[in-house]
């Protein structure tokens, strides 16, 4: 895991508002995002704070280190759906255009099967 590209990326969590049902949080689900890191967003949802405001940079208060750096996720096991279901370019032999456009916003070229190569 120390290879995966994401760990030397960390643009989808510093480029799109990560926005999730209110039963994904804590106090409803104990193993679920934590509620201080959740804000409301509209009637059943929250987003994660850092990516709720249009007006500021986007970036997830769980993200840790420099974008196309080096990264982690704080709540890495109690992210949302949003998270958990954005796949990274050909991590599976498909294309990702979110990944894509994620990394464009910060000047990364998009990934490619060759960075999967063992």
């Amino acid at each position: 895991m120390a290879d995966h590209p994401c760990l030397r990326c960390g643009a989808c969590c510093a480029a799109f508002r990560v926005a999730f049902h209110w039963s994904e949080a804590q106090p409803h689900k104990a193993e679920g995002v934590p509620a201080a890191l959740a804000t409301p967003l509209r009637l059943h949802e929250l987003a994660m704070r850092g990516t709720d405001d249009a007006l500021k940079p986007v970036r997830c208060v769980a993200l840790e280190g420099s974008v196309g750096a080096g990264t982690s996720c704080r709540i890495y096991a109690s992210r949302p759906a949003p998270c958990r279901e954005l796949g990274a370019a050909w991590e599976t032999g498909e294309p990702s255009p979110q990944c894509d456009r994620a990394r464009a916003v910060h000047g990364l070229p998009p990934l490619t099967p060759a960075d999967w190569a063992a």
